[in-house]
């Protein structure tokens, strides 16, 4: 990626976070880094550290080897009619707009550009996202793997799963966070002050997941770990299971992939 010229369109949160996190990697330089929006201000603080900033789309896309997508849905059209003109088949689209295929964009345009989809999610902004990624094309493929190797973990799948990856991934991280603020509700409970209880929870939740990430372990592996007979670990699994903790996640999980996919027909018809 070293001195590829990259133009984010449409530079939120997400987009200034990709920005920052592959410049603080080393992956590219900020000089070589041109963001985009309708309204600049919020992005003047990113001038005197090297970014380029400018409100055209079309100025930003035509210096660019690679484009990464970060504007709403809604705005996509638009957007690639107004690209249209200054694309070329040498560029790669990134994509990291969800719900929209690549086939979708590909009929936008008029040019064979290769297009890449991503599916991050918020913690990206802290480096630590799980970016699932899809295209027939491996040279970009492999050129989009290594932008969002750098902030977090990354997965190639095949596109028919990018929704469900949407779910798991991105609304995840909301699912996780709701274990997060029970526990802490219970630990209120317990005895401990509000700002305690969330720090064992939160702590207790990256190490549960770093176990398995770091062991390449199964979760059972780790549990069988501190549970012991007749003991209060086993006793409080069961109880929650008597509750329906693990049919209620995944009756959850089903939920949110089945308005996914109801949303994304709507949009095909």
């Amino acid at each position: 990626m070293q001195n590829k010229n990259i133009a984010i369109i449409g530079a939120g949160n997400l987009g200034r976070s990709i920005a920052k996190g592959i410049v603080q990697k080393n992956v590219s330089q900020a000089s070589d880094i041109t963001l985009t929006k309708r309204d600049t201000a919020s992005l003047d603080d990113l001038l005197p550290q090297g970014y380029k900033v400018t409100s055209s789309n079309t100025e930003a896309t035509a210096i660019a080897d690679v484009i990464i997508l970060c504007v709403q849905p809604n705005q996509l059209t638009e957007v690639l009619d107004e690209l249209d003109d200054v694309l070329n088949e040498n560029q790669l689209l990134i994509s990291v707009i969800t719900g929209i295929s690549i086939a979708q964009i590909a009929g936008q345009i008029s040019k064979a550009v290769p297009i890449v989809r991503a599916m991050p999610n918020t913690a990206i902004a802290i480096g630590e996202s799980m970016t699932c990624i899809s295209s027939s094309n491996k040279e970009g493929s492999a050129v989009c793997k290594e932008i969002f190797d750098v902030l977090g973990k990354t997965l190639i799948i095949e596109e028919d799963l990018m929704q469900a990856s949407t779910v798991l991934g991105a609304s995840g991280i909301a699912f996780f966070m709701r274990y997060i603020r029970a526990a802490t509700q219970g630990g209120i409970q317990m005895g401990f002050d509000t700002a305690d209880a969330q720090l064992i929870a939160m702590q207790t939740a990256k190490g549960a997941a770093s176990l398995v990430l770091e062991n390449h372990s199964h979760p059972e592996v780790e549990i069988d770990k501190v549970t012991t007979p007749q003991g209060c670990t086993i006793e409080g699994l069961n109880e929650m299971e008597h509750q329906g903790f693990s049919s209620a996640l995944i009756r959850g999980i089903m939920t949110s992939y089945n308005r996914i996919t109801k949303m994304k027909s709507k949009k095909d018809t």
